[in-house]
């Protein structure tokens, strides 16, 4: 069973009121993803690296991060998670917007939803904290393909280990 965390990025929730991390919780669940931590930081450069780093040693195979992904200012969700991948999926982000833009227009342009995986080899997805968003990456980007990206990567884990020896 996979196992996944869940960290949502917001100034003004608190965790009983985030229904979008709820939310993700609810689908991963579904498709038997087990979460294994749900928690909220603020839109903190410094606290989002330490609460993902955090999350990341817990050993999850899936790294779901909400929230501050847009251009505000204040947004800066993607810039303390993206040196920390050690590759992106650029076309999860292209889908996304693409997506987002037949539901929600030229506001979806303004996303900087992105995907990859960290130097543990845990796939990892930073999300706007909308829960509609959520909805969409989940539903339609991310659990359709999870069990293969996850597959994919560990096995080129196996193979590269193997070939050090």
């Amino acid at each position: 069973m996979l196992k996944a965390t869940i960290l949502t990025v917001s100034d003004s929730r608190s965790l009983k009121e985030d229904q979008s991390g709820h939310l993700i919780a609810r689908l991963l669940e579904e498709h038997t993803i087990a979460v294994v931590d749900h928690r909220i930081i603020k839109d903190d450069r410094v606290q989002i690296q330490a609460a993902y780093l955090s999350q990341e040693l817990m050993g999850a195979d899936l790294l779901i991060i909400n929230g501050g992904t847009g251009v505000a200012r204040r947004d800066v969700t993607i810039s303390a998670i993206r040196p920390l991948l050690a590759q992106t999926i650029p076309g999860f982000g292209e889908a996304f917007r693409s997506l987002s833009f037949q539901e929600i227009g030229t506001r979806a342009l303004a996303s900087s939803a992105i995907a990859g995986f960290n130097f543990y080899n845990q796939l990892t997805y930073c999300l706007p904290g909308s829960k509609n968003a959520c909805q969409t990456a989940l539903t339609q980007l991310i659990l359709p393909e999870v069990d293969h990206l996850i597959f994919e990567r560990s096995t080129t884990r196996k193979e590269v280990h193997h070939h050090a020896h």
